[in-house]
């Protein structure tokens, strides 16, 4: 019988920070090896079933400021988890279009940050369901109709301060379509939850994310009340 895909849930702190610190280590191999880190041994069994992750590498710039400096990852559970991070952290360090190879003396300015993908859940196909379906700090978004497919982790919206409406429209155009094409029900919109774990600073104390925690606290600090989901 085949393994049961990883659930963000059955995560828990000390597995969260260990993905972290593969991943960091996995980057940190590709240089000195130009090859993929093999498997640590006494992993968790839970580290070991299939799971989908993302790897986000930022340049750390200070105490609450960082910017994108890659970010890639698997949507399904294709592989171990252990593997899809240690694969999607060197993609994302390397392969990731949007920016250059790091170099070897950015670790030292860089975090990672982990997040466990839970399954993909369809919506309904008319707008208000789907705006129903979504809930800002809780909800990554997939956007897909024939080969044109968007994702957006649940932390995009949180750290942009989109509504649900922004999210699905920014996410249809990750996809490379229309910003309003959620309206339409040939389209796909599929949510689904994370779990992430990221560094604090380069090296550092590994925390997992609250995101509704941080979406809240975001509003307040420009003085808007909590938007509707």
């Amino acid at each position: 019988m085949s393994q049961q895909p990883v659930d963000p849930d059955e995560v828990d702190d000390s597995l969260g920070e260990q993905l972290v610190r593969i991943a960091r280590s996995s980057v940190e191999h590709y240089f000195s090896n130009r090859a993929l880190m093999p498997t640590p041994q006494g992993l968790s069994p839970v580290l070991l079933r299939p799971g989908a992750a993302f790897v986000t590498i930022e340049t750390y710039e200070g105490e609450g400021s960082r910017s994108l400096r890659g970010c890639i990852g698997f949507i399904e559970p294709v592989k171990p988890l252990v593997r899809s991070v240690i694969e999607v952290a060197v993609e994302a360090a390397f392969n990731d279009p949007r920016f250059t190879p790091m170099e070897v003396n950015e670790l030292d300015n860089v975090t990672f940050e982990v997040s466990v993908l839970s399954k993909l859940e369809e919506a309904p196909r008319t707008p208000e369901g789907r705006k129903a379906f979504v809930t800002i700090g809780r909800d990554g978004l997939v956007v897909e109709r024939g080969f044109y497919r968007g994702l957006l982790l649940p932390e995009v919206p949180v750290e942009n301060l989109w509504d649900v409406e922004t999210f699905l429209s920014e996410t249809c155009i990750k996809a490379g379509l229309w910003p309003d094409c959620w309206y339409d029900e040939k389209v796909k919109v599929y949510r689904f939850r994370t779990a992430a774990w990221l560094e604090e600073r380069p090296k550092g104390r590994v925390v997992r994310r609250d995101l509704a925690e941080e979406y809240r606290k975001l509003l307040e600090s420009r003085g808007l009340a909590a938007q509707s989901t």
